[in-house]
């Protein structure tokens, strides 16, 4: 699971959840949109927009899905929530994996629920270039014990560890910079998939 507003998706979500897919040795990476996040503000564009311009950048990749799951549920979209009915879906044994950045890592302990996310899943905290911090007490003693040092370690069981991962890419691309350009009429080639470039042009999205 790789959650995430996708306001709108980039290069950079993209590429990171194709390389979580090989790193991790994963069947499939459901990449979710989510319908009203609880910590964040309102997204620019509309859900439907949002999950479309999804399915245009996964395009053909194998092992990626575009999830419309959270889309579908009234209410804030909870990260737990979902981890249950995928639980549900899955099976007890079934390796469950929710993948975070770093940033979104450090506010975790103010997430809803958040000892539920470890009873249904594992964490993997996937580093960014531009985040380096210390870890809040409340999140230290949140993971304490948690962290495993390999994706192996990791999947020795279904759920309850914590993996930090750096990626190969590390795509520092930002989609508040994003949205900025479009709004500005700048150029976002290279930033997006060419597809998603083009539905957002042609449609007008994100202008001011």
């Amino acid at each position: 699971m790789l959650g995430g507003t996708f306001d709108p998706v980039h290069l950079g979500h993209l590429r990171s959840a194709v390389e979580l897919h090989e790193a991790l040795g994963l069947d499939q990476v459901h990449m979710m949109p989510a319908a009203r996040p609880p910590l964040r503000g309102e997204p620019r564009i509309t859900p439907e927009e949002r999950l479309s311009l999804l399915r245009l950048g996964i395009g053909d990749t194998p092992g990626l899905i575009a999830d419309p799951r959270e889309l579908e549920r009234e209410g804030p979209s909870y990260s737990a929530d979902t981890l249950a009915e995928l639980r549900r879906e899955f099976g007890p044994e079934a390796r469950l994996v929710m993948a975070l950045g770093h940033d979104a890592f450090l506010r975790l302990a103010d997430w809803h629920a958040p000892e539920r996310l470890f009873s249904l899943a594992h964490l993997v905290v996937v580093d960014r270039p531009d985040h380096e911090a210390d870890l809040p007490g409340p999140l230290a003693e949140l993971i304490g014990g948690r962290e495993v040092e390999t994706p192996a370690a990791l999947m020795a069981s279904p759920a309850g560890g914590l993996l930090r991962l750096r990626l190969s890419s590390r795509m520092a691309i930002s989609a508040t910079e994003v949205r900025r350009r479009l709004a500005e009429g700048r150029s976002v080639r290279y930033l997006l998939p060419e597809a998603v470039e083009e539905r957002i042009l042609s449609a007008g999205l994100y202008r001011r």
